[in-house]
């Protein structure tokens, strides 16, 4: 048996950034070196390509990635969305499209999930839990978790948006709880308990609920990250919570944390950013640069799987 091998070509990558100062979320750490780029990898100490571009110097992050936003609140479809967002350096975003679904079902979810499709940014969506968001509420819909399920044929959605009912998680709720298992079944399931502390936080999280984006103090935030939460930072343009959660981040649980807009205004993003203007604030605020960069774009695929 002979063995053979095929010689990898001199210029085996497209893409040659050269220069550049990488930060590295995996070290925590900035790094003089080249990038290689072959189709969808990265090659990192590349030297040659078919295109060669200079840096000269200037730092090179991965993608922000928002763990939590509904795109409704834009006023905008995801096509428009991204126009928006890829120049401030988005590059994936976690939707739960319950705003549409309240009115529309899963016609309007599906809707959202067909302009998703061919645009410059990675767009996964969270099965709305809870539509309606309340019994007192009038809705276009109601979704119960064998409506939500056929959701789940698509790989982009990556699990249960946020279970707002956190009343019928504690009362156990059947229905809620087989939406929550649903959830588990097809990845995770993502929190929403305001003020939730104590005994019935705990018993929230052992229904298997994994995040939770809100937090107003710093130490509900604290009792949250101890009880086994991921904790989303959000910085949105109604509620503004980084400057009081910011104290509580460290370098040991800063990988339990993510930033999230939750809901951003169409003139906020254009003028303010979208992830970049939380990780310059919290910059500002005195975090680490580098910790920043981390929370904004690996801790944040780490949570979700996303490689």
């Amino acid at each position: 048996m002979t063995e053979t091998t095929t010689p990898i070509s001199d210029c085996y990558c497209d893409i040659v950034l050269l220069g550049g100062r990488v930060i590295n979320v995996e070290t925590r750490s900035i790094e003089q070196t080249n990038i290689g780029i072959v189709g969808d990898r990265l090659v990192v100490g590349a030297v040659d390509g078919k295109e060669v571009l200079d840096l000269e110097g200037a730092f090179v992050s991965p993608g922000f990635i928002d763990a939590h936003m509904h795109v409704e609140s834009t006023m905008l479809p995801p096509s428009s969305f991204a126009n928006l967002t890829v120049p401030h350096g988005t590059t994936t975003v976690i939707l739960d499209p319950h705003e549409i679904a309240n009115v529309m079902g899963i016609e309007g979810i599906k809707l959202v999930m067909d302009d998703a499709v061919g645009i410059p940014i990675d767009c996964f969506f969270t099965a709305s839990s809870c539509v309606p968001a309340s019994p007192l509420e009038n809705s276009g819909a109601t979704l119960l978790a064998d409506d939500l399920e056929p959701l789940f044929e698509d790989d982009r959605v990556i699990g249960l948006a946020e279970m707002m009912n956190f009343p019928g998680v504690l009362a156990e709720d059947v229905e809620v709880h087989k939406k929550i298992k649903m959830g588990l079944r097809h990845g995770l399931v993502d929190g929403h308990c305001p003020g939730l502390r104590g005994e019935d936080l705990l018993k929230y999280v052992a229904s298997g609920i994994s995040s939770d984006h809100e937090s107003t103090t710093a130490e509900e935030a604290q009792e949250k990250l101890e009880a086994g939460l991921q904790l989303y930072i959000r910085e949105g343009s109604a509620a503004r919570n980084l400057e009081a959660l910011l104290p509580i981040i460290t370098p040991e649980n800063a990988h339990c944390i993510c930033f999230c807009t939750d809901d951003r205004h169409p003139a906020d993003l254009r003028d303010e950013g979208h992830i970049d203007n939380i990780v310059r604030l919290a910059i500002e605020g005195g975090l680490d640069p580098v910790l920043a960069i981390c929370i904004a774009t690996k801790h944040a695929a780490d949570h979700f799987r996303l490689t």
